[in-house]
């Protein structure tokens, strides 16, 4: 069985997979700050509206949107604050999303990753809502689609 260690650098290596300088994607991390990593290999990345995120959770409350997110998801959730989430699906879903919710960063996009281990909210800094598991852990399309609906049919008072 890995160690927590050795899964924590696995789970690295994957994220910053991408980027021809990981290093410097350490770095980054070291100092606090999210890296820019582009998308579309190994992983896209669904941009979802904060409102919609919080309405299909019923709650703004972190723990609360955290809790659904793992739950509706079973995969790696971004947080930006006051902004965004992020949930990252699997490379090609650019080319397949037909949600009109939100919008997929795929190859040639770029995202702001926090570092693994960064999952305490924060009112400004990215952090993981849902952190990575295991490399190669990702959210399915269509269960994220489905999270966005739901709360755009809470918003719009259309909900059973």
């Amino acid at each position: 069985m890995p160690t927590p260690s050795a899964i924590e650098s696995a789970i690295s290596r994957w994220l910053t997979s991408s980027s021809p300088h990981p290093a410097v994607v350490r770095e980054v991390w070291q100092d606090g700050r999210p890296a820019m990593l582009r998308t579309g290999n190994p992983y896209d990345a669904v941009k979802m509206p904060l409102p919609l995120v919080h309405a299909a959770a019923d709650s703004s409350a972190p723990d609360v949107v955290a809790a659904v997110l793992a739950e509706a998801l079973d995969g790696p959730v971004i947080c930006h604050p006051r902004h965004w989430y992020y949930a990252l699906v699997p490379a090609g879903t650019c080319g397949t999303w037909r949600g009109a919710e939100a919008v997929v960063r795929g190859p040639g996009g770029w995202l702001g990753i926090p570092r693994p281990d960064r999952t305490e909210p924060t009112p400004v800094t990215p952090y993981w809502a849902v952190p990575v598991k295991r490399p190669g852990k990702l959210c399915a399309a269509e269960a994220v689609a489905e999270l966005l609906r739901a709360g755009r049919a809470r918003l719009e008072g259309t909900a059973t």
